[in-house]
């Protein structure tokens, strides 16, 4: 039965235990979405993680509507990723870039343009004035160069040194969007009937594994319950399909982001699609949400998941996988300080022996 400390291969690379770092919008880029020096230290502290899933990282401008969130679309962007990838590797670690376009949430305030989504949709906010705008409906040939810009963006990500790439289908973003018929209301090749749904999907995926292989190429869904607006009647419907259509491209690994009634980020009752889900996807398949020690070797021990990972443990704890090992207490983090500028509540968190002295 695998641990948690084991070493597990996932496509192209063999990362040295079973926990992962999940993506984490932390807001430290510049308002050109250009990575900073400040970002070298963050991800070298968190470098114990078997493998590193960076931050959303946008593939273009217009999938881009978040402040101060990285980019890989431009030659600037890229060359501020070499020193960060580069550190994380000197620190022994593995780091894959998550590609990232926003679909309907892309926020014109941050862009200066109308958003594209699967249909002419858009996304709710918690409270007024909501800063996002109606989605323009994709025509084909935006699919096109959306699929374009996945694929321009990996080829990036590996001239900046990272290890992978996993493209962002979660969430309520653009894939996700495409994926729900709660936010899909196409009648054509792209809309309608499940097959149809997970098509700009598959499409997307098979580009960038063209474009740097598929064994250097990953993708997050969220299977189960409402996000960010996002949902769908028949979650089992589109995402079994979707897990076969990946399993079948022979990618390096899928993450699950999955809810719960008691869940800390999202809270529903739609029943986890996982156990479905290993039943057709036979490659590396990792679970994220809510994971303690316990449940996370309980998961790898009965085979429903292969790595597990952890998120917001990750900001307080640069060296949650050591205090994993040994039992340590784990350090609280700030959520104030999440976006916030500069390195509070970003790099100035102890490891375990700093913090014990």
């Amino acid at each position: 039965m695998p641990g948690l400390f084991d070493p597990i291969t996932v496509g192209a690379v063999t990362a040295k235990n079973r926990i992962f770092m999940a993506p984490l919008t932390r807001g430290r880029s510049t308002p050109a979405h250009v990575p900073t020096e400040l970002m070298i230290d963050y991800y070298r502290q968190r470098a114990g993680a078997g493998l590193i899933i960076s931050e959303g990282t946008g593939v273009s401008r217009r999938g881009l509507g978040w402040p101060a969130a990285p980019g890989l679309w431009t030659e600037e962007q890229v060359e501020a990723w070499k020193p960060v990838t580069e550190a994380v590797h000197a620190a022994g670690g593995l780091i894959f870039a998550q590609l990232w376009h926003m679909g309907r949430l892309a926020r014109p305030d941050v862009t200066g343009l109308t958003p594209l989504s699967s249909s002419a949709t858009r996304a709710p906010y918690h409270k007024e004035p909501n800063p996002y705008a109606e989605a323009q409906a994709a025509s084909l040939d935006d699919i096109a160069r959306a699929q374009d810009d996945y694929a321009d963006s990996a080829v990036n990500a590996i001239r900046a040194g990272f290890d992978g790439v996993q493209l962002h289908g979660a969430n309520g973003y653009l894939i996700d969007q495409f994926l729900r018929d709660g936010t899909n209301r196409r009648d054509d090749d792209y809309g309608g009937p499940p097959e149809n749904r997970i098509r700009f999907m598959r499409e997307s995926v098979a580009r960038v594994a063209d474009a740097v292989g598929a064994d250097r190429t990953a993708i997050r869904l969220s299977p189960n319950g409402e996000s960010q607006g996002a949902d769908d009647s028949d979650p089992e419907s589109v995402f079994l399909p979707a897990a076969r259509a990946l399993d079948a491209l022979g990618i390096a690994f899928l993450e699950l982001r999955e809810q719960a009634p008691d869940s800390t980020f999202g809270k529903t009752d739609v029943p986890k699609l996982s156990p479905q889900i290993r039943a057709v996807f036979h490659r590396p398949l990792v679970l994220n949400q809510d994971y303690s020690v316990e449940t996370a070797q309980r998961d790898l021990a009965s085979g429903v998941a292969d790595a597990i990972a952890w998120g917001r443990r990750f900001i307080g704890n640069p060296d949650l996988p050591e205090r994993f090992r040994v039992g340590a207490p784990l350090a609280r983090d700030n959520p104030k300080t999440w976006y916030t500028a500069g390195p509070e509540g970003y790099t100035d968190y102890p490891a375990l022996e700093a913090a014990t002295v």
